[in-house]
């Protein structure tokens, strides 16, 4: 019988059981991973930003969590000498109808707690990143660079230190409820455990559904496509250039980030993908793909947003709709500068009336924690969101 069992090993399934092994001693924690290796997924192939929560609702959970995060994030590296740096970020406005969210954005920077965020006119932002095309825009220190899945490899060494058990290539097939436990069957075996941690990201809905949690959302996958520009014209950019987020689209628009390898990725953008591990533009997984175009919620997100939807598929398959995307932000970006396209998919929840989810979701019942939407910055969020479950966990241990 174990104490814990957390099923998925991406980066907030990872701080979770780090939070819980350093909290309880001698604590009985399996993790089982269904992929050969940790963060396979979503951490695996996000942009390695460590976000400084200016987007984010003051109060919220994302605004909350990843403040806290950022901080213990930047300790945990330093305790542990991981690479990182504070190079800061600028996000660009390019027409003044923009101006608006522009300056809301700043506000909810000062709310939220971000130090030294200052507005910035056209010349100061051409002296911070001289090749951009902007009216104005705001400078955002704390913004850094990170390869988190180094961040999750230093996380998975300390659980086993501290007495943890990780599992790779066990995929979960069902979950049993017993009077005060459960049972998870696997394609290994089953586990007994008083309490489960569902972390299991694209596929988290499905794995709450078996622990008998009533889930009222469905994860819709969106395929975030980039291009990494070629060694010669890093010239065009110092560090992390993002443009002011549409307002009526729930993701924050093609951006270009410099990476913690010293590479410059553009991108990304968002597509539904049809299946939800749908890295390539036509893997196609029909059951999946059924599941998502039935859903009602997502109907009703298809019609709300139909036109940004066809614009972002077009410019997933037109390399010069890609590139005149990216010259708002830098007019001197040609297409022969893009090179090597990589791709992730976001595990975005979905609720029956439209609704995509714009925070961080848990659901608690007796026997399971389910984490049935994490977003980003669930990455920079990740040490407190562990904190937040496995201070639960604890209680109900």
């Amino acid at each position: 019988m174990h104490d814990v069992i957390i099923i998925g090993g991406g980066i907030v399934g990872l701080a979770t059981a780090l939070k819980l092994t350093n909290k309880k001693p001698g604590i009985d924690l399996l993790l089982i991973e269904k992929e050969k290796e940790i963060c396979t997924h979503q951490t695996g192939n996000n942009s390695g930003v460590i976000h400084s929560g200016i987007y984010y609702k003051p109060g919220s959970l994302k605004a909350t969590n990843c403040r806290d995060g950022y901080n213990q994030l930047i300790h945990f590296c330093n305790e542990h000498e991981i690479s990182y740096e504070l190079c800061g970020k600028v996000i660009v406005a390019t027409e003044e109808s923009q101006f608006a969210t522009l300056d809301s954005l700043y506000e909810r920077g000062l709310q939220n707690g971000l130090k030294d965020i200052r507005k910035i006119s056209a010349e100061e932002l051409r002296e911070i990143e001289p090749h951009v095309n902007g009216l104005r825009g705001i400078a955002v220190p704390e913004t850094g660079i990170i390869d988190f899945k180094a961040v999750a490899a230093k996380f998975a060494e300390v659980i086993v230190s501290n007495g943890g058990r990780i599992s790779l290539s066990e995929q979960v097939t069902g979950i049993r409820q017993m009077p005060d436990s459960m049972v998870v069957e696997t394609t290994k075996g089953s586990h007994e455990s008083n309490l489960i941690v569902n972390c299991a990201g694209l596929y988290s809905d499905k794995i709450a559904r078996m622990t008998g949690q009533e889930v009222d959302v469905k994860i819709i996958p969106f395929r975030g496509e980039y291009f990494k520009i070629k060694k010669e014209k890093h010239y065009l950019v110092n560090n992390l250039i993002y443009p002011v987020p549409d307002p009526a689209f729930p993701f924050l628009g093609v951006h270009f980030t410099r990476m913690i390898d010293g590479g410059i990725e553009a991108g990304p953008n968002a597509v539904l993908a049809f299946a939800r591990e749908g890295y390539k533009k036509l893997q196609v997984s029909l059951p999946e793909l059924t599941e998502t175009l039935m859903w009602p919620g997502f109907q009703k997100v298809a019609k709300r947003y139909w036109k940004t939807g066809f614009g972002e598929m077009y410019r997933s398959f037109s390399k010069t709709a890609f590139t005149k995307a990216l010259q708002k932000l830098i007019p001197e970006i040609q297409k022969n500068d893009l090179d090597g396209q990589g791709a992730g998919v976001r595990a975005q929840a979905c609720d029956r009336h439209g609704n995509l989810i714009d925070d961080f979701l848990i659901y608690e019942s007796k026997n399971a924690l389910n984490v049935c939407n994490a977003p980003s910055p669930a990455a920079t969020s990740s040490l407190a969101i562990g904190d937040k479950l496995s201070d639960i966990a604890m209680k109900k241990l």
